[in-house]
Protein backbone atom coordinates (compact mmCIF):
# COMPACT_ATOMS: atom_id res chain seq x y z
CA UNK A 1 0.00 0.00 0.00
CA UNK A 2 1.46 3.34 -1.03
CA UNK A 3 1.83 6.13 1.46
CA UNK A 4 -0.59 9.01 0.79
CA UNK A 5 0.60 12.02 -1.13
CA UNK A 6 1.52 15.16 0.84
CA UNK A 7 -1.55 17.17 1.83
CA UNK A 8 -2.34 20.56 3.22
CA UNK A 9 -2.66 19.86 6.91
CA UNK A 10 -4.83 21.79 9.33
CA UNK A 11 -3.97 22.53 12.93
CA UNK A 12 -5.05 19.04 13.96
CA UNK A 13 -3.53 17.18 11.05
CA UNK A 14 -6.66 16.93 8.91
CA UNK A 15 -6.34 16.64 5.15
CA UNK A 16 -7.64 19.55 3.12
CA UNK A 17 -6.34 18.84 -0.37
CA UNK A 18 -3.00 18.93 -2.19
CA UNK A 19 -0.38 21.03 -0.48
CA UNK A 20 2.11 21.83 -3.22
CA UNK A 21 -0.25 23.59 -5.62
CA UNK A 22 -1.98 25.74 -3.00
CA UNK A 23 0.98 26.61 -0.82
CA UNK A 24 3.59 26.91 -3.52
CA UNK A 25 6.20 25.46 -1.20
CA UNK A 26 8.94 23.07 -2.22
CA UNK A 27 8.46 19.54 -0.92
CA UNK A 28 11.45 17.99 0.81
CA UNK A 29 9.82 14.58 0.98
CA UNK A 30 10.89 11.80 -1.41
CA UNK A 31 9.53 12.13 -4.93
CA UNK A 32 6.17 10.53 -5.47
CA UNK A 33 4.74 12.19 -2.39
CA UNK A 34 6.62 10.21 0.22
CA UNK A 35 5.59 6.80 -1.08
CA UNK A 36 5.43 4.08 1.52
CA UNK A 37 7.89 1.94 -0.39
CA UNK A 38 11.13 3.43 -1.71
CA UNK A 39 11.81 0.95 -4.52
CA UNK A 40 10.75 3.53 -7.11
CA UNK A 41 12.79 6.37 -5.65
CA UNK A 42 15.27 7.67 -8.25
CA UNK A 43 18.15 7.35 -5.78
CA UNK A 44 17.16 4.00 -4.31
CA UNK A 45 19.64 1.17 -4.66
CA UNK A 46 20.10 -2.27 -3.12
CA UNK A 47 22.84 -2.90 -0.62
CA UNK A 48 23.88 -6.01 1.19
CA UNK A 49 21.41 -8.87 1.08
CA UNK A 50 18.68 -7.10 -0.85
CA UNK A 51 18.45 -4.13 1.50
CA UNK A 52 17.06 -1.10 -0.33
CA UNK A 53 17.78 2.37 1.00
CA UNK A 54 17.68 5.90 -0.30
CA UNK A 55 21.11 7.27 -1.09
CA UNK A 56 21.88 10.14 1.27
CA UNK A 57 24.45 12.76 0.36
CA UNK A 58 23.89 14.80 3.54
CA UNK A 59 23.42 17.90 1.41
CA UNK A 60 23.43 20.78 3.95
CA UNK A 61 20.64 22.91 2.41
CA UNK A 62 18.39 19.88 1.97
CA UNK A 63 18.94 18.64 5.51
CA UNK A 64 18.57 22.12 7.00
CA UNK A 65 15.25 22.47 5.19
CA UNK A 66 13.84 19.72 7.38
CA UNK A 67 13.76 22.16 10.31
CA UNK A 68 11.15 24.18 8.46
CA UNK A 69 7.53 23.39 9.15
CA UNK A 70 6.47 21.02 6.39
CA UNK A 71 3.69 18.44 6.45
CA UNK A 72 4.75 14.90 7.31
CA UNK A 73 1.89 12.85 5.81
CA UNK A 74 0.38 10.28 8.12
CA UNK A 75 1.09 6.59 7.71
CA UNK A 76 -2.54 5.63 7.27
CA UNK A 77 -5.07 6.59 4.61
CA UNK A 78 -7.81 7.00 7.21
CA UNK A 79 -7.01 9.24 10.15
CA UNK A 80 -7.41 7.40 13.46
CA UNK A 81 -9.62 9.76 15.43
CA UNK A 82 -10.70 9.55 19.05
CA UNK A 83 -14.35 10.06 18.15
CA UNK A 84 -16.56 8.99 15.26
CA UNK A 85 -19.21 11.44 14.04
CA UNK A 86 -22.03 9.61 12.30
CA UNK A 87 -24.64 11.26 10.06
CA UNK A 88 -27.47 8.95 9.03
CA UNK A 89 -29.67 9.02 5.93
CA UNK A 90 -32.31 11.20 7.53
CA UNK A 91 -29.98 14.20 7.11
CA UNK A 92 -31.67 16.95 5.08
CA UNK A 93 -28.41 18.86 4.40
CA UNK A 94 -29.73 21.96 6.14
CA UNK A 95 -26.20 22.99 7.12
CA UNK A 96 -27.03 24.01 10.69
CA UNK A 97 -24.30 21.70 12.02
CA UNK A 98 -21.72 23.39 9.79
CA UNK A 99 -22.85 26.80 11.03
CA UNK A 100 -22.66 26.00 14.75
CA UNK A 101 -19.52 23.80 14.90
CA UNK A 102 -16.47 26.00 15.56
CA UNK A 103 -14.03 23.18 14.81
CA UNK A 104 -14.93 22.47 11.19
CA UNK A 105 -16.21 18.95 11.77
CA UNK A 106 -19.12 19.63 9.43
CA UNK A 107 -18.58 21.49 6.18
CA UNK A 108 -20.46 22.35 3.02
CA UNK A 109 -18.02 23.04 0.22
CA UNK A 110 -18.80 25.96 -2.05
CA UNK A 111 -20.90 24.92 -5.00
CA UNK A 112 -22.02 21.64 -3.44
CA UNK A 113 -25.58 20.83 -2.41
CA UNK A 114 -24.73 18.12 0.11
CA UNK A 115 -22.54 18.42 3.19
CA UNK A 116 -19.12 16.80 3.17
CA UNK A 117 -18.47 13.73 5.27
CA UNK A 118 -17.79 14.74 8.89
CA UNK A 119 -14.14 15.24 9.82
CA UNK A 120 -14.21 13.14 12.97
CA UNK A 121 -10.59 13.91 13.85
CA UNK A 122 -11.60 17.51 14.65
CA UNK A 123 -14.37 16.53 17.07
CA UNK A 124 -13.81 16.97 20.82
CA UNK A 125 -16.51 14.46 21.70
CA UNK A 126 -17.90 14.43 25.24
CA UNK A 127 -16.39 17.81 26.05
CA UNK A 128 -18.79 19.35 23.54
CA UNK A 129 -22.00 18.04 25.12
CA UNK A 130 -22.38 20.96 27.52
CA UNK A 131 -21.45 23.60 24.94
CA UNK A 132 -23.95 25.76 23.05
CA UNK A 133 -22.48 24.59 19.73
CA UNK A 134 -23.12 20.85 20.31
CA UNK A 135 -24.19 19.70 16.84
CA UNK A 136 -26.22 16.71 18.04
CA UNK A 137 -28.69 18.96 19.87
CA UNK A 138 -28.95 21.43 16.98
CA UNK A 139 -29.80 18.84 14.32
CA UNK A 140 -33.55 19.23 13.54
CA UNK A 141 -33.92 15.58 12.41
CA UNK A 142 -31.63 13.89 14.97
CA UNK A 143 -29.37 12.65 12.19
CA UNK A 144 -26.08 13.14 14.08
CA UNK A 145 -24.55 10.85 16.69
CA UNK A 146 -21.09 10.81 18.25
CA UNK A 147 -19.40 7.71 19.64
CA UNK A 148 -15.94 6.71 20.77
CA UNK A 149 -13.76 5.14 18.10
CA UNK A 150 -13.17 1.51 19.17
CA UNK A 151 -9.98 1.43 17.09
CA UNK A 152 -8.57 4.36 19.06
CA UNK A 153 -9.50 2.65 22.32
CA UNK A 154 -7.34 -0.32 21.33
CA UNK A 155 -4.25 1.87 21.07
CA UNK A 156 -1.70 2.17 23.83
CA UNK A 157 -1.75 1.46 27.55
CA UNK A 158 -2.11 3.50 30.75
CA UNK A 159 1.40 4.92 30.36
CA UNK A 160 1.42 5.49 26.61
CA UNK A 161 -2.26 6.33 26.22
CA UNK A 162 -4.12 6.50 22.94
CA UNK A 163 -4.26 10.28 23.39
CA UNK A 164 -0.47 10.50 23.71
CA UNK A 165 0.04 8.29 20.66
CA UNK A 166 -2.44 10.18 18.47
CA UNK A 167 -1.20 13.58 19.64
CA UNK A 168 2.37 12.53 18.77
CA UNK A 169 1.12 11.67 15.28
CA UNK A 170 -0.50 15.12 15.05
CA UNK A 171 2.75 16.80 16.14
CA UNK A 172 4.78 14.78 13.64
CA UNK A 173 2.42 15.89 10.86
CA UNK A 174 1.97 19.55 11.76
CA UNK A 175 4.91 20.58 13.96
CA UNK A 176 2.46 21.84 16.60
CA UNK A 177 0.64 20.27 19.54
CA UNK A 178 -3.03 19.48 18.97
CA UNK A 179 -5.33 22.38 19.79
CA UNK A 180 -8.11 20.38 21.39
CA UNK A 181 -9.59 16.99 22.16
CA UNK A 182 -6.33 15.11 22.84
CA UNK A 183 -4.40 14.92 26.12
CA UNK A 184 -0.84 15.39 24.90
CA UNK A 185 0.87 16.20 28.22
CA UNK A 186 0.37 13.18 30.50
CA UNK A 187 -0.91 9.62 30.53
CA UNK A 188 -3.10 7.70 32.95
CA UNK A 189 -0.52 5.59 34.77
CA UNK A 190 -1.45 6.97 38.18
CA UNK A 191 2.16 7.70 39.11
CA UNK A 192 5.48 8.86 37.75
CA UNK A 193 5.40 12.02 35.67
CA UNK A 194 1.61 11.69 35.49
CA UNK A 195 1.34 12.61 39.17
CA UNK A 196 3.63 15.63 38.84
CA UNK A 197 2.36 19.00 37.73
CA UNK A 198 3.90 22.42 37.31
CA UNK A 199 2.81 25.01 39.85
CA UNK A 200 2.44 27.87 37.40
CA UNK A 201 2.15 31.42 38.70
CA UNK A 202 -1.01 33.26 37.74
CA UNK A 203 -1.00 35.28 35.65
CA UNK A 204 2.04 34.15 33.66
CA UNK A 205 3.93 35.91 30.95
CA UNK A 206 1.91 36.05 27.73
CA UNK A 207 2.88 33.68 24.94
CA UNK A 208 4.12 36.24 22.46
CA UNK A 209 5.83 34.27 19.65
CA UNK A 210 8.74 36.72 19.18
CA UNK A 211 9.59 36.52 22.87
CA UNK A 212 9.31 32.73 22.81
CA UNK A 213 11.99 32.64 20.12
CA UNK A 214 14.33 34.44 22.52
CA UNK A 215 14.05 31.65 25.12
CA UNK A 216 17.07 29.36 24.89
CA UNK A 217 16.58 25.59 24.85
CA UNK A 218 20.27 24.82 24.30
CA UNK A 219 22.31 22.65 26.67
CA UNK A 220 26.03 21.75 26.78
CA UNK A 221 27.21 18.15 26.60
CA UNK A 222 30.55 18.82 28.28
CA UNK A 223 30.83 20.69 31.58
CA UNK A 224 34.44 19.82 32.23
CA UNK A 225 37.13 22.37 31.56
CA UNK A 226 38.79 20.31 28.84
CA UNK A 227 37.74 18.40 25.77
CA UNK A 228 35.37 19.33 22.97
CA UNK A 229 32.79 21.93 23.96
CA UNK A 230 29.63 20.64 22.27
CA UNK A 231 26.27 22.34 22.66
CA UNK A 232 22.95 21.13 21.23
CA UNK A 233 20.07 23.57 20.57
CA UNK A 234 17.37 21.36 22.09
CA UNK A 235 17.60 19.53 25.44
CA UNK A 236 17.35 16.02 24.01
CA UNK A 237 18.87 13.59 21.56
CA UNK A 238 17.99 10.15 20.22
CA UNK A 239 18.73 7.06 22.29
CA UNK A 240 20.43 3.84 21.23
CA UNK A 241 18.54 1.70 18.72
CA UNK A 242 20.74 -0.88 17.10
CA UNK A 243 20.79 -2.13 13.54
CA UNK A 244 18.94 -5.37 14.08
CA UNK A 245 16.42 -3.91 16.46
CA UNK A 246 15.35 -1.28 13.90
CA UNK A 247 15.76 -1.01 10.15
CA UNK A 248 18.52 1.00 8.52
CA UNK A 249 15.79 3.23 7.05
CA UNK A 250 14.68 4.21 10.55
CA UNK A 251 18.30 4.76 11.60
CA UNK A 252 18.70 7.07 8.61
CA UNK A 253 15.51 8.96 9.42
CA UNK A 254 16.74 9.59 12.96
CA UNK A 255 20.20 10.62 11.72
CA UNK A 256 18.80 13.06 9.15
CA UNK A 257 16.58 14.68 11.78
CA UNK A 258 19.51 14.86 14.22
CA UNK A 259 21.65 16.61 11.61
CA UNK A 260 18.85 19.04 10.77
CA UNK A 261 18.58 20.04 14.45
CA UNK A 262 22.32 19.82 15.17
CA UNK A 263 21.76 17.22 17.85
CA UNK A 264 22.61 13.49 18.05
CA UNK A 265 21.23 10.00 17.68
CA UNK A 266 22.83 6.76 18.87
CA UNK A 267 23.70 3.61 16.93
CA UNK A 268 22.86 1.25 19.77
CA UNK A 269 25.08 -1.81 20.13
CA UNK A 270 24.53 -3.40 16.72
CA UNK A 271 27.25 -1.67 14.74
CA UNK A 272 27.56 1.34 12.46
CA UNK A 273 25.98 0.88 8.99
CA UNK A 274 27.82 2.60 6.16
CA UNK A 275 24.67 4.53 5.29
CA UNK A 276 25.14 6.60 8.46
CA UNK A 277 28.67 7.77 7.62
CA UNK A 278 27.53 11.07 5.97
CA UNK A 279 25.94 11.97 9.32
CA UNK A 280 28.93 10.96 11.46
CA UNK A 281 29.10 14.30 13.28
CA UNK A 282 25.63 13.61 14.69
CA UNK A 283 25.98 9.90 15.47
CA UNK A 284 26.78 8.59 18.95
CA UNK A 285 28.65 5.30 18.75
CA UNK A 286 27.61 2.89 21.48
CA UNK A 287 30.02 0.36 22.96
CA UNK A 288 28.00 -2.30 24.77
CA UNK A 289 28.82 -5.51 26.60
CA UNK A 290 28.49 -7.75 23.54
CA UNK A 291 30.89 -5.53 21.56
CA UNK A 292 28.80 -6.24 18.46
CA UNK A 293 29.94 -4.16 15.52
CA UNK A 294 32.46 -2.20 17.60
CA UNK A 295 35.44 -1.28 15.46
CA UNK A 296 38.26 1.17 15.89
CA UNK A 297 37.19 3.21 12.87
CA UNK A 298 33.62 3.62 14.15
CA UNK A 299 34.89 4.85 17.51
CA UNK A 300 37.31 7.22 15.82
CA UNK A 301 34.67 8.93 13.70
CA UNK A 302 32.34 9.71 16.64
CA UNK A 303 32.12 13.01 18.51
CA UNK A 304 30.40 11.20 21.40
CA UNK A 305 30.97 7.57 22.44
CA UNK A 306 28.53 5.92 24.83
CA UNK A 307 29.56 3.00 27.03
CA UNK A 308 26.43 1.02 27.80
CA UNK A 309 26.76 -0.69 31.17
CA UNK A 310 23.08 -1.41 31.74
CA UNK A 311 19.59 -0.77 30.40
CA UNK A 312 16.73 0.38 32.57
CA UNK A 313 14.16 -1.93 30.98
CA UNK A 314 16.25 -4.99 31.86
CA UNK A 315 18.92 -4.27 34.49
CA UNK A 316 21.05 -7.30 35.21
CA UNK A 317 20.58 -8.53 31.64
CA UNK A 318 22.47 -7.76 28.46
CA UNK A 319 21.07 -6.88 25.07
CA UNK A 320 18.81 -9.34 23.25
CA UNK A 321 18.36 -9.93 19.52
CA UNK A 322 16.26 -12.96 18.71
CA UNK A 323 17.17 -15.23 15.81
CA UNK A 324 14.42 -14.20 13.39
CA UNK A 325 15.76 -10.64 13.32
CA UNK A 326 19.39 -11.73 12.92
CA UNK A 327 19.26 -11.64 9.13
CA UNK A 328 22.38 -12.22 6.98
CA UNK A 329 22.98 -8.46 6.75
CA UNK A 330 22.70 -8.03 10.52
CA UNK A 331 24.88 -11.09 11.13
CA UNK A 332 27.58 -9.68 8.85
CA UNK A 333 27.55 -6.38 10.74
CA UNK A 334 27.72 -8.14 14.11
CA UNK A 335 30.14 -10.84 12.91
CA UNK A 336 27.84 -13.66 14.00
CA UNK A 337 25.93 -16.55 12.43
CA UNK A 338 22.64 -15.57 10.78
CA UNK A 339 19.49 -16.92 12.39
CA UNK A 340 20.98 -17.37 15.85
CA UNK A 341 19.70 -15.44 18.86
CA UNK A 342 22.24 -13.03 20.29
CA UNK A 343 22.47 -12.35 24.01
CA UNK A 344 25.00 -9.83 25.27
CA UNK A 345 26.52 -10.54 28.68
CA UNK A 346 25.37 -8.27 31.47
CA UNK A 347 28.74 -6.96 32.66
CA UNK A 348 31.78 -5.98 30.69
CA UNK A 349 34.04 -8.81 31.77
CA UNK A 350 36.89 -6.33 31.94
CA UNK A 351 35.06 -3.87 34.22
CA UNK A 352 34.36 -4.78 37.84
CA UNK A 353 35.40 -1.60 39.69
CA UNK A 354 35.65 2.15 39.33
CA UNK A 355 39.32 1.68 38.46
CA UNK A 356 38.37 -0.69 35.65
CA UNK A 357 35.76 1.83 34.56
CA UNK A 358 38.49 4.47 34.34
CA UNK A 359 40.61 2.17 32.18
CA UNK A 360 37.61 1.61 29.93
CA UNK A 361 37.16 5.36 29.45
CA UNK A 362 40.90 5.76 28.81
CA UNK A 363 40.70 2.98 26.20
CA UNK A 364 38.02 4.95 24.32
CA UNK A 365 40.03 8.16 24.54
CA UNK A 366 43.18 6.42 23.35
CA UNK A 367 41.33 5.60 20.14
CA UNK A 368 39.57 8.96 19.87
CA UNK A 369 41.00 11.77 22.03
CA UNK A 370 38.43 14.30 20.76
CA UNK A 371 35.36 12.27 21.75
CA UNK A 372 33.14 13.00 24.71
CA UNK A 373 32.36 9.86 26.71
CA UNK A 374 28.93 8.97 28.04
CA UNK A 375 28.15 6.17 30.49
CA UNK A 376 24.69 4.62 30.23
CA UNK A 377 23.60 3.05 33.50
CA UNK A 378 20.32 1.76 34.89
CA UNK A 379 18.81 3.03 38.13
CA UNK A 380 19.56 0.71 41.07
CA UNK A 381 19.02 1.91 44.62
CA UNK A 382 22.62 3.12 44.82
CA UNK A 383 22.46 4.94 41.50
CA UNK A 384 23.84 8.08 43.18
CA UNK A 385 27.07 6.24 44.00
CA UNK A 386 27.20 4.86 40.47
CA UNK A 387 26.96 8.40 39.07
CA UNK A 388 29.79 9.64 41.29
CA UNK A 389 31.89 6.68 40.18
CA UNK A 390 31.23 7.61 36.57
CA UNK A 391 32.39 11.15 37.22
CA UNK A 392 35.64 10.00 38.81
CA UNK A 393 36.17 7.61 35.90
CA UNK A 394 36.30 10.66 33.65
CA UNK A 395 33.02 10.55 31.74
CA UNK A 396 31.39 13.71 30.44
CA UNK A 397 27.79 12.49 30.39
CA UNK A 398 26.00 10.26 32.89
CA UNK A 399 23.01 8.70 31.14
CA UNK A 400 20.39 7.46 33.62
CA UNK A 401 18.03 4.93 32.03
CA UNK A 402 14.91 4.37 34.12
CA UNK A 403 12.63 1.39 34.33
CA UNK A 404 9.99 2.59 31.86
CA UNK A 405 12.14 2.10 28.76
CA UNK A 406 10.25 0.97 25.69
CA UNK A 407 12.39 -1.87 24.32
CA UNK A 408 10.35 -4.67 22.80
CA UNK A 409 13.00 -7.34 23.42
CA UNK A 410 13.24 -7.30 27.21
CA UNK A 411 11.64 -10.18 29.15
CA UNK A 412 8.22 -9.24 30.48
CA UNK A 413 9.30 -10.00 34.04
CA UNK A 414 11.93 -7.26 33.95
CA UNK A 415 10.07 -4.51 32.08
CA UNK A 416 9.09 -1.75 34.50
CA UNK A 417 9.58 -4.10 37.47
CA UNK A 418 13.25 -3.87 38.48
CA UNK A 419 14.90 -0.51 37.86
CA UNK A 420 14.03 2.56 39.91
CA UNK A 421 11.51 4.86 38.19
CA UNK A 422 13.37 7.67 36.51
CA UNK A 423 11.49 10.40 38.41
CA UNK A 424 13.02 9.09 41.66
CA UNK A 425 16.51 8.49 40.27
CA UNK A 426 17.01 11.97 38.81
CA UNK A 427 16.67 14.05 42.01
CA UNK A 428 18.60 11.44 44.00
CA UNK A 429 21.59 11.69 41.68
CA UNK A 430 21.28 15.46 41.20
CA UNK A 431 21.30 16.18 44.93
CA UNK A 432 24.15 13.77 45.65
CA UNK A 433 26.31 15.29 42.93
CA UNK A 434 25.56 18.73 44.39
CA UNK A 435 26.54 17.48 47.84
CA UNK A 436 29.81 16.19 46.41
CA UNK A 437 30.46 19.56 44.76
CA UNK A 438 30.69 18.14 41.25
CA UNK A 439 27.22 18.75 39.82
CA UNK A 440 28.39 21.45 37.43
CA UNK A 441 31.19 19.25 36.08
CA UNK A 442 29.02 16.49 34.65
CA UNK A 443 26.03 16.40 32.30
CA UNK A 444 23.09 14.35 33.54
CA UNK A 445 20.80 12.94 30.83
CA UNK A 446 17.67 10.92 31.58
CA UNK A 447 15.72 8.35 29.59
CA UNK A 448 13.22 5.57 30.13
CA UNK A 449 9.69 6.94 30.05
CA UNK A 450 10.00 10.35 28.36
CA UNK A 451 6.79 10.52 26.34
CA UNK A 452 6.14 14.22 25.88
CA UNK A 453 7.70 17.66 26.10
CA UNK A 454 6.06 17.98 29.50
CA UNK A 455 7.81 14.83 30.71
CA UNK A 456 11.08 16.31 29.44
CA UNK A 457 10.48 19.58 31.28
CA UNK A 458 9.59 17.74 34.50
CA UNK A 459 12.75 15.61 34.25
CA UNK A 460 14.83 18.76 33.91
CA UNK A 461 13.04 20.41 36.82
CA UNK A 462 13.90 17.33 38.90
CA UNK A 463 17.60 17.81 38.17
CA UNK A 464 18.51 16.45 34.73
CA UNK A 465 20.28 18.60 32.14
CA UNK A 466 18.34 16.99 29.31
CA UNK A 467 16.58 13.85 28.17
CA UNK A 468 17.05 11.05 25.65
CA UNK A 469 14.23 9.89 23.39
CA UNK A 470 13.34 6.45 22.09
CA UNK A 471 9.72 5.34 21.79
CA UNK A 472 8.52 8.90 21.10
CA UNK A 473 10.57 8.97 17.89
CA UNK A 474 9.25 5.58 16.78
CA UNK A 475 5.67 6.69 17.35
CA UNK A 476 6.43 9.75 15.22
CA UNK A 477 7.14 7.44 12.27
CA UNK A 478 3.98 5.39 12.77
CA UNK A 479 4.51 2.99 15.68
CA UNK A 480 1.21 1.83 17.20
CA UNK A 481 2.81 0.25 20.28
CA UNK A 482 1.63 -3.24 19.36
CA UNK A 483 4.62 -4.86 21.13
CA UNK A 484 5.62 -7.14 18.24
CA UNK A 485 9.14 -5.68 18.00
CA UNK A 486 10.90 -8.95 18.80
CA UNK A 487 8.57 -11.52 17.26
CA UNK A 488 9.05 -13.21 13.90
CA UNK A 489 9.97 -10.79 11.13
CA UNK A 490 9.43 -7.90 13.51
CA UNK A 491 7.33 -4.79 13.06
CA UNK A 492 4.60 -5.01 10.40
CA UNK A 493 5.00 -1.25 9.85
CA UNK A 494 8.65 -1.55 8.84
CA UNK A 495 10.07 0.19 11.91
CA UNK A 496 11.59 -2.37 14.30
CA UNK A 497 12.49 -4.92 11.65
CA UNK A 498 15.37 -5.87 9.38
CA UNK A 499 13.23 -7.89 6.99
CA UNK A 500 14.21 -6.71 3.47
CA UNK A 501 10.59 -6.28 2.38
CA UNK A 502 9.12 -4.79 5.55
CA UNK A 503 12.02 -2.34 5.88
CA UNK A 504 11.02 -0.75 2.58
CA UNK A 505 7.80 0.54 4.15
CA UNK A 506 9.72 3.49 5.64
CA UNK A 507 11.16 6.24 3.45
CA UNK A 508 14.04 7.87 5.40
CA UNK A 509 13.27 11.48 4.49
CA UNK A 510 9.57 10.99 5.26
CA UNK A 511 10.53 9.66 8.69
CA UNK A 512 13.06 12.44 9.21
CA UNK A 513 10.46 15.11 8.45
CA UNK A 514 8.03 13.64 10.97
CA UNK A 515 10.68 13.37 13.69
CA UNK A 516 11.78 16.93 12.92
CA UNK A 517 8.19 18.16 13.21
CA UNK A 518 7.89 16.44 16.59
CA UNK A 519 11.08 18.16 17.74
CA UNK A 520 9.62 21.50 16.65
CA UNK A 521 6.38 20.90 18.58
CA UNK A 522 8.30 19.85 21.69
CA UNK A 523 10.56 22.90 21.54
CA UNK A 524 7.49 25.16 21.33
CA UNK A 525 5.96 23.53 24.40
CA UNK A 526 9.23 23.74 26.36
CA UNK A 527 9.45 27.45 25.58
CA UNK A 528 5.85 28.02 26.64
CA UNK A 529 6.51 26.30 29.98
CA UNK A 530 9.62 28.43 30.53
CA UNK A 531 7.71 31.57 29.56
CA UNK A 532 5.07 30.91 32.19
CA UNK A 533 7.81 30.85 34.83
CA UNK A 534 9.53 33.91 33.35
CA UNK A 535 12.67 31.85 32.68
CA UNK A 536 14.93 32.77 29.78
CA UNK A 537 16.76 29.46 29.41
CA UNK A 538 16.14 25.75 29.88
CA UNK A 539 19.26 25.73 32.07
CA UNK A 540 17.41 27.88 34.60
CA UNK A 541 14.82 25.11 35.02
CA UNK A 542 17.33 22.46 36.13
CA UNK A 543 16.74 21.28 39.68
CA UNK A 544 13.78 23.62 40.27
CA UNK A 545 11.72 21.11 42.22
CA UNK A 546 10.02 24.07 43.88
CA UNK A 547 8.16 24.59 40.61
CA UNK A 548 6.62 21.11 40.79
CA UNK A 549 3.72 19.83 42.85
CA UNK A 550 2.94 16.18 43.45
CA UNK A 551 -0.75 15.46 43.20
CA UNK A 552 -1.95 11.90 42.51
CA UNK A 553 -5.27 13.28 41.31
CA UNK A 554 -3.62 15.73 38.94
CA UNK A 555 -4.44 15.46 35.27
CA UNK A 556 -1.36 17.34 34.17
CA UNK A 557 -3.02 20.72 34.53
CA UNK A 558 -5.87 19.82 32.18
CA UNK A 559 -9.61 19.63 32.39
CA UNK A 560 -11.24 16.40 31.12
CA UNK A 561 -11.92 18.01 27.77
CA UNK A 562 -8.25 18.68 27.18
CA UNK A 563 -8.38 22.45 27.70
CA UNK A 564 -5.74 23.98 29.99
CA UNK A 565 -6.95 25.14 33.41
CA UNK A 566 -5.14 28.43 33.09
Amino acid sequence: MARPAPRDLGRDGDARGPAAARRGGQSHLPSGGGARGVRGHPHAHPRGGGRTVVAQEADPPRVEALKRLLPGPQAYRSYISKWIVNVNRSCIDCGICAEVCPFGVHERKEGFLHLSLPKSQRCIGEACETQPFYCVKHCPVDAISIERNPLADLLGNPRWTNDLIMSTWVMSETGRPPERGLEYRVGRAGGGFDSLDFDFPSPGRSFDPPSLEDISTAIPLNRRGHGAQIEIPIPWYGGGMSFGSVSVQVMLARAIAAKAWNTFTSTGEGGYPDELVPYADHIITQVATGMFGVREETVQRARVVEIKYAQGAKPGLGGHLLGDKNTPVVAKMRETVAGTSLFSPFPFHSVYSVEDHRKHVDWIRAMNPRALVSAKVSTPTDVDMVAVGCYHAGVNIVHLDGGYGGTGAAPDISKKNIAMPIEFAIPKVHKFLEKEGIRDEVVLMASGGIRSAWDAAKAIALGADGVILGTAELISVGCVLCGNCESGRGCPWGITTTDPELSELIAPEWGAQRISNTYRAWQLQIREILARFDLDSIRDLRGRTDLLVRDPSSNGGLTPGGAPKW
